[in-house]
C-alpha cells in the first residue's frame, strides 16, 4: 500500500510542478491570441446582465479556457502511464476497464465540449458568442447517457446505497435514469458556480481530496491517481486563479470536473453509501444550481426575477460582500462539508 501511496504522491507532484511551469505559458498563448473574457449579453432569468456586467467589468480580456491545460496534463500523464506500462517499467497504466475507463470518458468528453464552447465564446462565433444552451445539453445528455450506459448495462449495476437511511435500494431500470440526471445536475452546478476567482478551483479541491481518500481507502489505486493528476494540476491553476486572477477555468474545466465527479461517484456507490454523504459535500454547488434554477422558474413563471442577480455567489457579491470575501467564506464551509462527508463514509466502515 505504502508503494500504491508513493506513486499516487509522485503523479500528484509531477502534475503540480509541470503545471505550474507550463501556465505562465499557456496564459501568454491565450492572451497572445486574444482569448480574453466576454461579459455576457443575457442574465441567468432572461433580460440583459446589467447587474453581472457592472459587478465585472474588470475582468474583460483576462485569458479563460485555463481547464484546457488541466485536460491537457491529464491526457499528457495517462499516456506517459500508458508508455511505461508498454515499456514494462510498471504493471499497469492508467487506462484500465475496471476503474478508469469510465471517469476518463465523462472528464474528457464532457472538458472537451466546454473546451469548444471557450473558444467559439472567445472568438465570438455562433448567436450567441458560443454554442447555444440547447446544444450544449444536447451534447451533455449524449454523454450522460453513455455514462449511464456503461454502469448499468457494461457493469450491471442496478442499486444505490442510501445509508443511513437505509442500505443497497435496487431501482432497476431506474438507476440509469438517476444516473443521467444526476450527471446532468453536478456538470450544471459546478459550471454554474465557475463566477468568481479561486472559487470553483478551491472547492473542486477538497471535493476530490475527499473523494481521493475515499478511492485510496476502498482499493481504487488507479482512480485515485486519476484523481491525484487532476488535484495536482487544479492547485498549479488556483496559484494562477486566486484574485485577481491572470487566467479563468471556463467550461473546458468546469464541465470536465462535473463528469469526473460524478462518475466517480457511482464507482464509489459499487462499494459504500457515499450518495447521501455527497449531499453535504456537494452542498454549496446544490446551493448555487437550486438558486440559478429558481431564478430562471420565476422569470418564466411570473415574468420577475425572485432574486436581483443569481446565482447565489453572485447575490452575495451584489449584497456588497467582496469577492475575496466570498470566495474565503465559501471555502471555509467547504471545508467543514469536507469533514463531515467524511465521518460519514469513514463511520459506516467502522460500525
Amino acid at each position: 500500500m505504502l508503494l500504491k501511496l508513493d506513486s499516487i504522491l509522485l503523479y500528484l507532484m509531477f502534475a503540480f510542478f509541470i503545471s505550474l511551469i507550463l501556465y505562465p505559458f499557456y496564459i501568454y498563448l491565450l492572451s497572445y491570441i486574444k482569448a480574453g473574457k466576454n461579459l455576457r449579453e443575457d442574465g441567468t432569468g432572461g433580460g440583459k446582465a446589467i447587474i453581472f456586467n457592472k459587478l465585472h467589468s474588470h475582468k474583460i480580456g483576462t485569458p479563460t479556457m485555463g481547464g484546457g491545460l488541466v485536460l491537457f496534463i491529464v491526457l499528457l500523464l495517462v499516456l506517459f502511464s500508458y508508455i511505461l506500462q508498454y515499456l514494462d517499467f510498471i504493471n499497469f497504466s492508467l487506462v484500465t476497464r475496471q476503474e478508469t475507463y469510465i471517469i476518463l470518458f465523462a472528464f474528457f468528453s464532457m472538458g472537451i465540449l466546454g473546451l469548444i464552447d471557450d473558444y467559439l465564446n472567445i472568438k465570438g462565433i455562433g448567436k450567441i458568442k458560443g454554442l447555444t444552451a440547447k446544444m450544449k445539453l444536447v451534447w451533455m445528455f449524449l454523454f450522460s447517457a453513455f455514462i449511464s450506459y456503461w454502469f448499468y448495462i457494461r457493469l450491471g449495476i442496478t442499486s444505490i446505497n442510501l445509508w443511513p437511511f437505509t442500505g443497497s435500494v435496487d431501482i432497476g431500470f431506474f438507476y440509469s435514469i438517476f444516473t443521467f440526471i444526476f450527471t446532468i445536475a453536478v456538470v450544471n452546478a459546478i459550471n454554474i458556480t465557475d463566477g468568481l476567482d479561486g472559487l470553483v478551483g478551491g472547492l473542486c479541491i477538497m471535493i476530490l481530496a475527499v473523494l481521493g481518500i475515499i478511492t485510496f481507502f476502498y482499493g481504487w489505486y488507479l482512480a485515485t491517481t486519476v484523481i491525484a493528476i487532476v488535484l495536482g494540476s487544479l492547485l498549479a491553476f488556483l496559484w494562477f486563479n486566486i484574485n485577481p486572477a491572470k487566467i479563468f477555468m471556463g467550461d473546458s474545466g468546469a464541465l470536465a470536473l462535473g463528469g469526473l465527479i460524478s462518475s466517480l461517484i457511482y464507482l464509489l456507490d459499487i462499494r459504500v453509501g457515499i450518495i447521501i454523504p455527497f449531499m453535504f459535500l456537494f452542498l454549496i454547488f446544490w446551493v448555487e444550481l437550486s438558486t440559478s434554477f429558481l431564478q430562471i422558474f420565476w422569470k418564466k413563471i411570473f415574468k420577475k426575477k425572485l432574486f436581483a442577480i443569481a446565482p447565489f455567489h453572485h447575490l452575495l457579491e451584489y449584497k456588497g460582500n467582496a469577492e475575496y470575501t466570498i470566495v474565503m467564506k465559501l471555502w471555509l464551509i467547504q471545508g467543514v462539508l469536507s469533514l463531515i462527508a467524511l465521518v460519514m463514509i469513514f463511520y459506516q466502515f467502522n460500525f
